[in-house]
């Protein structure tokens, strides 16, 4: 199984945010709205088989940030995150399996099957994770890239808030896509 991880060492393997990051996308009116989550943390924990890793990861709902402090306020309030009752979303994996898409891909896929509880709901979530190898560090530490995938529905976590438009379309869209870029340092 080491040749299907690429050498990555079974283990605890801390995420590293100053060198990662967690964004989104969602479709506002006719463009696309971009932001991120600055503030998290976790970790992932690679098996001596790879495919019983887990992973988890927590993120701090206030440090969104899309570019515009009166939308992030809005963002943050109960029509959205409800960041005052709900200040963490976290993420619990429940099990890994080599992805069948992507076979031409130049670094091996998986899917990352976990739990995301986005104020007080949980649903089921599976990212398309794509591993890019390991590689030691300046300060002596080893080091491992992943990138991630998947989307969701917010009014799945009970996010409904929208402004109607002309005809029967609304402000707000509903899919919510997220990306992961995941650099990870091995703690043993």
């Amino acid at each position: 199984m080491e040749d299907e991880a690429g050498g990555l060492a079974p283990g605890r393997w801390t995420i590293d945010p100053v060198h990662s990051e967690i964004t989104f996308t969602v479709r506002h009116l006719m463009t696309t709205v971009r932001g991120s989550f600055p503030d998290f943390g976790g970790e992932v924990t690679i098996g001596a088989d790879p495919m019983r890793s887990s992973a988890r990861a927590e993120i701090r709902m206030a440090s969104i940030d899309t570019r515009s402090a009166e939308r992030d306020e809005h963002v943050r309030s109960a029509d959205f995150l409800d960041v005052r009752r709900h200040p963490v979303m976290t993420f619990r994996g429940t099990g890994v399996e080599r992805a069948a898409i992507g076979r031409r891909a130049r670094q091996p896929r998986y899917h990352l099957d976990g739990d995301l509880t986005v104020r007080g709901v949980t649903r089921p979530v599976r990212l398309l994770t794509e591993f890019h190898g390991i590689a030691s560090d300046p300060w002596g530490g080893t080091r491992a890239g992943f990138t991630a995938t998947a989307s969701i529905s917010r009014r799945d976590f009970g996010i409904e808030f929208n402004v109607p438009l002309q005809g029967d379309k609304v402000m707000l869209g509903d899919t919510i896509a997220i990306a992961l870029e995941i650099q990870a340092v091995h703690e043993g």
